[in-house]
């Protein structure tokens, strides 16, 4: 079969005209609309965190990112090393691909219930952030045991009214 281009824009045609077909036959109400997340939210996060981390002596790396894994706000504190930001996006990258925060995919992972991913970071300490359902952001810190990275990215959710 040769290709030319008369025969590709037909396929393309015929394949956009499929795709449009179905979305045509979606409720108008499928697709919900939720705010993003803000800087201001990001803010108030961060500072909750991070006043968690203190209290508890943790010289942490902490990043909220938005739903594209963008940073809207990164803290890394005196004496945090530098891998700890890497290990943070780590987990925010983790969590985007598998929709599951760290701890889960890790621990899927280690029961064998699933493949690992290039780059997949199984630490505990990164939670997606979702707003009536929908990921909005994604929140990680990285330098303190998992369970503690955990312990201070839920008190960053929890000052915005948000659960992991």
């Amino acid at each position: 079969m040769r290709l030319t281009f008369r025969s590709l824009r037909r396929t393309l045609v015929s394949a956009l005209g499929a795709v449009f077909a179905v979305l045509a036959l979606q409720s108008p109400g499928a697709a919900q609309e939720v705010d993003p997340l803000t800087y201001e939210e990001a803010r108030i996060a961060m500072d909750a965190a991070e006043a968690e981390s203190r209290a508890n002596g943790w010289n942490l790396a902490i990043v909220v990112t938005d739903a594209e894994g963008v940073p809207l706000y990164l803290r890394r504190f005196g004496g945090a090393g530098a891998r700890f930001h890497e290990i943070a996006m780590g987990k925010v990258y983790t969590m985007l691909q598998t929709g599951m925060s760290s701890g889960e995919y890790g621990r899927a992972v280690r029961e064998g219930t699933m493949e690992p991913i290039e780059g997949g970071v199984t630490f505990e300490g990164g939670y997606l952030i979702r707003r009536n359902g929908v990921v909005i952001g994604a929140m990680s810190a990285s330098g303190a045991r998992g369970s503690e990275d955990a312990q201070v990215v839920r008190a960053g959710l929890a000052a915005i009214g948000l659960e992991p």
